[in-house]
């Protein structure tokens, strides 16, 4: 667990997942997503029930707890007096600040499911503001989160524990998925099918004015395809498509000239032109 503290009104909030530089306050104050240095402080209280120790204690007289005096147990900042204190305190060890980190103010409003029309809610995954659907489980991203949101899903799975299970990989084969196009749940316009990174098998559907909307697990089959290397290998199918693209232009090039220095002759050069140029693009292409 990582806090910060406002200053103005000493609300708590935990920031362990979250990404953002700043973040509001419930109170309006921008608070800066930045963790206190550490301070090695005097054990004076309990960090279970918060109640005063004495400075040789090795257990709290009022509930019995063991007193971690331990530097490399403590961890957690103080965010009033940035002491160091054990993960799983309740209360600062140096100061006596009870730790209840409240929820980040979540921005959005509710809308309506593009996939089963249930009421979506506003919450926060990782940290960034989304649409949780309560019903199919489907996840709604607005405006431009959905990059920042997959790379701190892929940075999760990367942290998880060894013997987790590994995230699916990679989705199907798009052309033998059901067909099926869904409304944007801001302007209620049909959005586009997009396969993720033109070559995953993900099928997202996306508004290109308000979010992109996946289905439930896509977030994470997302995830596992860029841990699994996918996202390396578009740049290089990228430059050998532009590389393609820049042959056949060439090539269509190369016979409007010939077909201009040619142009007073028989009418079936006409048709041959067309054909060869066909044959050239497609060599190239293929």
């Amino acid at each position: 667990m990582k806090l910060i503290a406002c200053q103005v009104c000493h609300t708590q909030y935990d920031v362990s997942q979250v990404d953002a530089p700043e973040l509001t306050c419930r109170c309006g104050e921008t608070l800066a997503n930045q963790p206190p240095t550490a301070l090695d402080a005097v054990v004076a209280r309990c960090g279970s029930c918060g109640a005063q120790v004495g400075a040789e204690a090795a257990r709290c007289e009022y509930c019995g707890s063991e007193i971690v005096r331990d530097h490399e147990k403590l961890s957690l900042i103080c965010p009033e007096c940035f002491a160091r204190n054990g993960d799983h305190g309740r209360f600062c060890i140096a100061c006596g600040v009870a730790f209840a980190p409240e929820a980040l103010p979540v921005e959005g409003h509710e809308l309506p499911c593009p996939a089963c029309e249930t009421r979506m809610p506003p919450t926060q995954v990782s940290g960034f503001a989304v649409n949780e659907c309560p019903g199919c489980r489907g996840l709604w991203v607005a405006g431009g989160n959905f990059d920042a949101l997959v790379r701190r899903a892929a940075r999760a799975w990367e942290e998880r524990s060894p013997t987790a299970e590994p995230p699916r990989m990679a989705g199907a084969n798009p052309a033998r998925q059901a067909l099926a196009y869904r409304r944007c749940p801001e302007c209620d316009e049909f959005m586009l099918r997009v396969n993720y990174q033109r070559s995953s098998g993900i099928i997202l559907d996306e508004c290109r004015a308000h979010g992109t909307w996946l289905d439930a697990d896509e977030l994470e089959q997302v995830a596992g395809f860029i841990l699994g290397g996918g996202h390396q290998k578009r740049p290089a199918a990228d430059a050998a498509r532009e590389k393609l693209s820049a042959d056949a232009a060439a090539a269509v090039a190369r016979m409007r000239t010939r077909s201009h220095r040619d142009a007073g002759q028989h009418r079936s050069a006409g048709i041959d032109l067309g054909l060869g140029l066909l044959r050239t693009v497609f060599d190239i292409l293929t």
